[in-house]
């Protein structure tokens, strides 16, 4: 049963499903923030295609080339790569740079999969290293019956065939196996530390060390789609600076991850918005390494910030709630607490997938009774366990195959 459940095609996860938001691999890094900002999403699809212009309102494609997804542009391919050659020196060239120079090398973070495709499929692409499976949603019979209908949104990705798409992450692919997890039955039971599916190669920073001792984990993190834990000297767990909530953040965290500790990183990067006494010590030590550029940027950005505080200042209860407030770009009320979900080696693994679904968490750090951290689960891991418990399902009708 397990089996046939993984053999359905992926177009199911596709229900609902919004179309993708495009943005050309030629445009720049200014162009992406835009569509960023504009989207309200932590990311947005790249494509490399002859038709698109530099303009970043995509028209639907009429030529006979091949549209391809190449990649997803996050505030953390941004963050990462300001933080990097001294970019944040000269700001307004650093914005200029084509955003497919920035997009990681080697790793297929983003692949093509046909709606046909079965579940175990797009399984495998993920345990191969995929993030992001870019699937066709819509496809209009014609191209005349196509130019009868209405102009495209320019939020939307038509392309020559009249194709839409959307795509599938992980975590869709996750929450699809916990809403039929009974199929699997005893395996979603056992704990994880039975299941073996601890991983114990974790990048760590300890608390007072300066971030940017991290950019380097940081930026593994975000292609493994974990987060970098904060420890103290007894390896205990403190925090964690994750790429899924700094990917709510603005331009504006290259220079916090420059300037700040591993500690201070953290509470800057909350989804509340960075608190004005760190925001001043930034502001501080960027002057002493004469980055008027970015001073410049920041003090922009902290009159919003500062307005938007004052208007929420009565709300007291806000706080005791843990509720996210707007810093005026929309960005930070998206995201989670920069705060460790965490578990322990006896955790069920059905919990432990619970647990990082309600809290949008890629990875659950694994501890013992004392917070020492011994690991973490990861939704790859956990998508490896269902492909390994199909395996073992599918292993004896082959068997008796070979018998017969």
């Amino acid at each position: 049963m397990a089996v046939t459940f993984l053999n359905r095609n992926v177009s199911d996860l596709c229900v609902g499903k919004p179309a993708l938001k495009p943005l050309s691999a030629s445009s720049t890094l200014t162009e992406g923030l835009a569509v960023l900002e504009k989207s309200g999403e932590s990311q947005v699809s790249v494509w490399r295609c002859d038709h698109y212009s530099k303009s970043i309102e995509v028209e639907e494609c009429e030529c006979e080339c091949e549209c391809l997804c190449v990649g997803k542009l996050c505030m953390v391919d941004m963050i990462c790569y300001l933080c990097k050659c001294d970019n944040l020196d000269n700001l307004n060239k650093a914005l200029e740079t084509c955003v497919e120079q920035i997009l990681p090398k080697g790793n297929v973070v983003v692949r093509h999969l046909a709606p046909n495709s079965s579940l175990l499929e797009a399984i495998d692409c993920i345990l191969d290293g995929t993030q992001n499976l870019v699937i066709p949603i819509q496809n209009y019979i014609s191209t005349k019956s196509r130019k009868t209908l209405s102009k495209p949104s320019s939020s939307s990705c038509k392309h020559r065939d009249g194709v839409e798409y959307c795509w599938i992450t992980q975590e869709d692919v996750v929450r699809f196996l916990l809403n039929s997890v009974g199929v699997f039955s005893p395996m979603p039971n056992f704990s994880v530390e039975s299941l073996n599916i601890i991983d114990r190669n974790v990048m760590t920073i300890r608390y007072h060390d300066p971030a940017i001792s991290a950019l380097d984990s940081l930026t593994l993190a975000h292609i493994e789609q974990t987060s970098v834990a904060v420890v103290d000297d007894h390896y205990r767990l403190i925090g964690e600076i994750s790429p899924s909530t700094l990917a709510y953040c603005d331009e504006n965290a290259a220079a916090a991850i420059m300037t700040l500790s591993a500690g201070d990183l953290m509470a800057y990067i909350d989804c509340g918005g960075p608190p004005e006494d760190l925001f001043e010590l930034v502001k501080m030590r960027l002057q002493e390494k004469k980055l008027g550029a970015v001073l410049e940027l920041m003090d922009r950005e902290f009159s919003f910030i500062s307005s938007s505080s004052s208007s929420a200042s009565s709300y007291s209860s806000d706080d005791e709630l843990g509720v996210c407030r707007n810093n005026g770009s929309g960005r930070y009320s998206s995201a989670r607490r920069a705060e460790a979900i965490t578990c322990y080696p006896s955790s069920s693994l059905v919990a432990v997938m619970i647990q990082a679904l309600a809290h949008r968490a890629s990875s659950v750090w694994v501890m013992d009774e004392d917070y020492t951290l011994i690991g973490c689960v990861t939704f790859k891991g956990i998508l490896k366990v269902f492909r390994s418990f199909a395996n073992a399902r599918s292993k004896p009708d082959e068997d008796n195959s070979v018998k017969q």
